[in-house]
């Protein structure tokens, strides 16, 4: 009975595998059929090939972006790629749309870019149906390959913009964040306790040895240890030559260790990262206790037009006046033009970014940084500044609250950009039994008469910059400079939840914010598509 159905189960088995190569057969001779299905061995059966096409409709972001993203050139990209040894898997171009893509979808882990790569249908689509590069393989690409030809692309689109009547250089709004980067919290370095420990250390090898520079102690050091056995280990005794010389050079090495500090902050910082050294201690709005502690952080310099990001760089510097320059000068070099007029907010004013517009042509746009303060009744009861003082120009004198005057005591003309800088300070003749010296003048000395400076050619750049801004022009650059540029910092931390980098260093920093912009313009394009509203510049509210 057990070998009859053993003998049954074994015929069934037969007339399966023989049923499966008939269906082979047949398959094989129909070639519309081949198109259709795949032949699954495992389970003797026939299966349906999943078509992407079917399921992407033909207005799909990732379609739109493929088709934006193929007319770039990607010479400098496939010049990162050696001509000789095994070929890459995945071809360089479709690695950096899948990138760039990624970065449009908020996708910004390597390893969240390769399950995309297996499990979604328009990362699929847009492999060309070639296999899933390894979450490594996606590393190396941001990291090694990429770094050169990233900006280059980056650029090539903004232009492609341009070309598309999408933007125009009429007008740029310039802002700054900053955002946090990967280095621990809690591992830093500031510029006060270095300098401190290295004029401690300089100090004490003064006393003991007189030597005033550190090549002096390093000599020192190897005469010391000409005549000292050195010796080292358990049930050793150092001789007192040697303790004294590893006393010494424990300083000289103090020494070298804060002098190198001092180095990597470099002039204009006062802190950095012990994990990342191009990132600056600065206050966030927001930490992860929600209470605005300081964390190791970049600040992130946007340009937008017409609401796409036409530029972007990232500084170490915690204020935004020292980035202005250098971020124009890098704008002017990637287009190959000037914008003719810069919108910006207080914290760019300064004496030198005026300067520099002017010397450019360019028209300023920046909001003087007492432009709200000045309409509040504390500042306007602030009686010390020089401001709230009326202005005798037949004797060329102050008058204060009063009715005292302050006369010019001297005048200095110094050269900035190719434009004469004039400063000049007037004294107060006489504070003496004033009864509000308490409340205008901050110095402990009594008898010491009230001063003020006046910067004639910064006023001057403040007030037609004020000017510019109160025009009907300067109204409705201030509205949109709200709308798109703060608007396109809440998009990239919200919508896109980019709130820190994934990656240390200032070079691969700027490589992850120019995959995000570039994301974010492919993005901007499409939802500009999708409404209708392809070649429109400035918001269509009216200026009142």
């Amino acid at each position: 009975m057990r070998q009859g159905k053993k003998q049954i189960g074994q015929l069934r088995k037969e007339l399966a595998d023989l049923t499966f190569c008939c269906r082979i057969k047949l398959l094989m001779n129909n070639p519309k059929q081949q198109e259709k299905y795949n032949v699954s061995t495992e389970n003797n059966q026939l299966v349906l090939i999943l078509n992407s096409e079917i399921l992407l409709p033909e207005d799909a972001p990732v379609r739109v972006t493929s088709a934006q993203l193929e007319e770039l050139d990607y010479r400098k990209l496939y010049e990162a790629y050696s001509s000789r040894g095994r070929k890459s898997v995945t071809d360089p171009r479709v690695m950096f749309k899948v990138m760039a893509y990624g970065y449009q979808c908020g996708i910004y882990s390597t390893r969240k870019l390769e399950e995309a790569c297996k499990y979604r249908v328009d990362f699929m689509w847009l492999l060309e149906n070639g296999k899933a590069p390894d979450y490594s393989t996606f590393s190396r690409f941001r990291t090694r390959r990429c770094t050169e030809a990233v900006e280059d692309l980056f650029y090539q689109y903004v232009q492609k913009l341009e070309q598309q009547g999408e933007t125009d250089h009429k007008s740029v709004f310039i802002d700054g964040t900053k955002i946090e980067s990967r280095a621990g919290r809690y591992t830093f370095n500031w510029r006060g306790t270095a300098e401190k420990n290295l004029e401690k250390a300089k100090k004490k090898v003064l006393e003991e040895t007189g030597c005033k520079t550190l090549p002096e102690l390093e000599t020192l050091l190897s005469q010391m240890a000409e005549g000292v056995v050195f010796v080292s280990g358990k049930g050793k005794h150092k001789t007192e030559d040697q303790r004294e010389w590893e006393a010494l050079d424990r300083l000289r090495q103090q020494w070298i260790k804060y002098e190198e500090q001092l180095q990597i902050m470099g002039p204009d910082r006062n802190s950095y990262s012990k994990t990342d050294h191009d990132a600056t201690f600065m206050r966030m709005k927001e930490d992860h206790m929600r209470n605005g502690q300081l964390k190791p952080a970049y600040n992130v310099q946007i340009a937008v037009n017409s609401e796409y990001i036409t530029g972007i760089d990232v500084f170490s510097n915690r204020t935004d006046v020292g980035t202005l320059i250098p971020f124009l000068h890098k704008l002017e070099m990637a287009h190959r033009q000037r914008y003719e007029e810069v919108a910006a907010d207080a914290g760019y004013e300064s004496e030198d970014n005026y300067l520099y517009l002017e010397a450019n042509g360019q028209m300023s746009f920046i909001k003087p940084s007492n432009y709200e303060a000045q309409k509040t009744k504390k500042y306007r009861s602030q009686i010390g500044r020089i401001e709230n003082m009326q202005y005798d120009k037949e004797e060329d004198c102050f008058i204060c609250a009063e009715g005292r005057k302050l006369y010019c005591r001297k005048v200095s003309t110094e050269v900035k950009n190719g434009t004469p800088v004039t400063r000049a300070w007037y004294r107060c003749e006489s504070c003496e039994n004033c009864p509000q010296r308490e409340k205008c003048c901050r110095k402990q000395d009594i008898n010491a008469p009230k001063e003020v400076i006046l910067k004639e050619t910064f006023w001057e750049k403040r007030q037609q910059s004020l000017e510019n801004i109160t025009s009907d022009r300067g109204i409705q650059l201030r509205m949109n400079r709200s709308i798109q540029v703060e608007g396109a910092f809440g998009l990239i931390k919200n919508d896109f939840g980019f709130r820190r980098f994934l990656t240390t260093g200032k070079k691969n920093v700027r490589i992850e914010l120019l995959f995000l912009a570039l994301g974010f313009n492919l993005k901007k394009r499409w939802m500009k598509q999708q409404k209708r509203r392809l070649g429109t510049h400035y918001s269509e509210k009216k200026v009142a």
